[in-house]
C-alpha cells in the first residue's frame, strides 16, 4: 500500500493537470503502458508502447480493420501490376498534417502529397537514421529510386521481386507518413514533437510520466469518431502492473492490457473467465493474438551438444511438454496449446486439421531419446535454458517437464536486452522467445526460418534448401489456396526438423472500465479508438 500511494501521488502531481481542467471526464480515455515510450518517431515504432501512441498520431497509405483486412487510408485506391513488381497508389486530396511551427506559416499546416510518402519511406531505409524497421524493404527495393512520386496524388512503389505481403507491410507503423519540414525543423527532437495526420495530435509528453493527446479537428476521415468519442487520450506509465490494475478498479484508468501473475488469479478463474465479484466494475475482452511463444534452439551451437544436434532429441523435447496443463497452471487457460506448428490461430492459413504438430506424449518422448542412442539420459549434456525474469515461471515449468525424462536442466536468468543480444549474436544455445506478427500474413512467421535472413529474424540459424525453395515460391504466389498449400508444406517441415519447442498461441487480455463502449480488439493487439465512447459515471 505504501508503494501504491507513492505511485499515485507521483502521477497526480505530475500528470493530471490537463485532465483536472476538464469538467467532463468522459472526454478523456485513460490507459496505462508499463513500459515507457522511447520515441514518437514512426521510424522507431519497434515496441507496443511506441506503436500504440504512433498509431494515434500518424497514418500510412493503407490500414487494417478489426478483422485484419487491408483497407484504404491515405491512399484511396491502388493497383498492382500483373508481375507483382509495381504498386501504384492514388492518394486522397483532403489529408492535412497537424498544425506545427515547422511549416512556413507559423503554427500552420499543409496538404499531404506523394512526395511526403517518398520522403518517409526513403528515410526508413536511410542508414543514417538507423531505423529498426529498415529491414522491411532491405531486400525488396533498389534503394531510394524505388519510391516515386509520379505527381502530387500518385505514389509508386517498385519492387525488385514479387512479394505478396507488401500491402501488409505498408500497414505497419514504421510506414507512417511524415513531413520533411518537421524532421528538418525539430531535428533529433522530432521524436518528441511528432507531426502526423492521425486522428489525435500531441498535446503534452512528459517522458516516463504521461502522454496527453488531443483529437485532431482536421482529421480527414469524418466518420472515424463516434459522436461521443474521447476528446483526449491520456497514457500513464505505471511499471507495476498490479498497481495499474488497482487504478482500473478504482476508476482511475479505462484500460489495462495483458496478464500479470500478481493479479491474474484475482481477476480470472482457472477457466479464464472474469470473476463474478469483478463483473460489476470492469469488462474482460479476450481474443486471438498473432503471437507464438516458443523455445528456440540455436542450431549452430547445437552441433556441440550431444542431444540438441539430433532431430529426434528435439522432437522428444516437444513431446515432453503438457501444454494444456501449462496454460491452466500459469495463465488461467488464456491461450491455446501450440499443437499445429509456428503460425498461430487468427491467420487465414491456420488449419489444425492439415497441420498436426506435437501433443503431450511422455512415452513417445522417452522412445525418441532411446532411438537417439541414449539408454541413460544422464549421459546427455545439461540443457541450459536462457530466459528473463518475466518468463521465469514458464521456463521453470518447461524445465520440470524435461526433468521427467531424466534430463538435467539449468535455467539461466538474463536481462531482456542481454538475452536479445545473445540471441542475435548466437552466443546462447537455448532460449525462450516469442514471435508477434508484424502484419497479418503467415509469411511473417515463415521468414524467421528462411536461411538467407540474418538474426533477427532467424535466431535459430535454421537452414534447409527445400524450405527456402518453398518460401521463395510462396511469397510470389497470388493464389491464396496455392500459397496456403505451400505454407502447410513449410509448416510440416519445421515441425519435423524441430528447430524450436512450440509452447502456445497467445490470446490478448484486455480489462476495460464498465463505462467504455464500442471497444473491439484485433489480432495484432493494436489499440484503435475509432468507435470508442464513454458514458458519464
Amino acid at each position: 500500500m505504501v508503494r501504491f500511494f507513492i505511485f499515485i501521488s507521483f502521477f497526480v502531481l505530475s500528470s493530471c493537470q490537463d485532465e483536472n481542467n476538464l469538467t467532463d471526464k468522459s472526454k478523456v480515455f485513460r490507459y496505462n503502458q508499463p513500459n515507457s515510450i522511447t520515441s514518437l518517431d514512426p521510424a522507431f515504432a519497434k515496441s507496443q508502447n511506441n506503436m500504440w501512441a504512433i498509431n494515434h498520431l500518424f497514418n500510412g497509405l493503407v490500414k487494417l480493420d478489426d478483422s485484419l483486412n487491408i483497407k484504404p487510408c491515405i491512399a484511396k485506391s491502388w493497383n498492382i501490376s500483373d508481375d507483382g513488381l509495381v504498386y501504384s497508389f492514388t492518394l486522397r486530396d483532403d489529408v492535412y498534417f497537424h498544425k506545427s511551427q515547422c511549416f512556413i506559416s507559423n503554427d500552420s499546416t499543409r496538404r499531404l502529397i506523394a512526395d511526403d510518402v517518398v520522403y518517409s519511406l526513403q528515410r526508413l531505409i536511410d542508414s543514417d537514421v538507423n531505423s529498426p524497421g529498415s529491414w522491411l524493404f532491405s531486400d525488396k527495393v533498389e534503394g531510394i529510386k524505388s519510391f516515386i512520386a509520379a505527381n502530387d496524388s500518385t505514389f509508386i512503389l517498385k519492387l525488385n521481386k514479387p512479394f505478396i505481403p507488401t500491402l501488409g507491410i505498408l500497414t505497419m507503423q514504421y510506414c507512417s507518413v511524415i513531413p520533411k519540414e518537421a524532421v528538418e525543423y525539430y531535428k533529433n527532437d522530432f521524436r518528441s514533437f511528432p507531426v502526423g495526420t492521425g486522428p489525435y495530435k500531441l498535446k503534452r509528453w512528459v517522458e516516463n510520466e504521461v502522454l496527453f493527446l488531443e483529437r485532431n479537428s482536421l482529421y480527414f476521415d469524418k466518420y472515424y469518431f463516434h459522436e461521443n468519442a474521447p476528446q483526449f487520450i491520456k497514457t500513464t506509465f505505471i511499471p507495476d502492473k498490479q498497481i495499474a490494475a488497482l487504478e482500473l478498479l478504482n476508476n482511475k484508468l479505462d484500460l489495462v492490457a495483458g496478464l500479470e501473475s500478481s493479479f491474474i488469479n484475482e481477476f480470472l478463474d482457472k477457466e479464464g473467465r472474469l470473476r463474478k465479484e469483478k463483473q460489476d466494475k470492469i469488462q474482460y475482452i479476450r481474443s486471438p493474438y498473432l503471437n507464438t511463444e516458443y523455445i528456440g534452439i540455436n542450431l549452430e551451437m547445437a552441433k556441440n551438444h550431444n542431444g540438441l544436434k539430433l532431430k529426434k532429441f528435439r522432437q522428444a523435447l516437444n513431446y515432453a511438454i503438457d501444454r494444456k496443463l501449462m496454460l491452466q497452471a500459469l495463465r488461467n487457460s488464456v491461450g491455446s496449446p501450440a499443437n499445429s506448428g509456428i503460425t498461430p490461430r487468427g491467420l487465414p492459413s491456420f488449419d489444425e486439421q492439415k497441420i498436426v504438430g506435437y501433443t503431450f506424449d511422455i512415452a513417445k518422448a522417452k522412445s525418441l531419446i532411446l532411438a537417439c542412442g541414449f539408454d541413460n539420459p544422464s549421459k546427455i549434456q545439461p540443457l541450459i535454458l536462457h530466459t528473463n525474469n518475466e518468463y521465469l515461471d514458464l521456463a521453470t515449468y518447461v524445465a520440470k517437464q524435461w526433468e521427467k525424462l531424466g534430463l538435467k536442466v539449468v535455467i539461466e536468468l538474463m536481462d531482456t536486452a542481454v538475452l536479445r543480444d545473445g540471441m542475435r549474436k548466437a552466443s546462447i544455445p537455448l532460449f525462450r522467445a516469442s514471435w508477434i506478427a508484424d502484419y497479418p500474413e503467415a509469411e511473417s512467421y515463415f521468414c524467421i526460418f528462411y536461411s538467407k535472413n540474418p538474426a533477427p529474424p532467424n535466431y535459430t540459424r535454421f537452414s534447409n534448401v527445400e524450405y527456402d525453395r518453398l518460401y521463395e515460391e510462396a511469397v510470389k504466389e497470388n493464389d491464396n489456396f496455392k500459397r496456403y498449400d505451400l505454407y502447410h508444406k513449410m509448416e510440416r517441415l519445421i515441425i519435423d526438423e524441430a528447430p524450436v519447442i512450440f509452447l502456445f498461441y497467445d490470446e490478448s487480455s484486455v480489462f476495460i472500465n464498465k463505462n467504455i463502449n464500442g471497444y473491439v480488439n484485433n489480432g495484432l493487439n493494436i489499440l484503435n479508438l475509432d468507435r470508442i465512447w464513454k458514458t458519464k459515471n
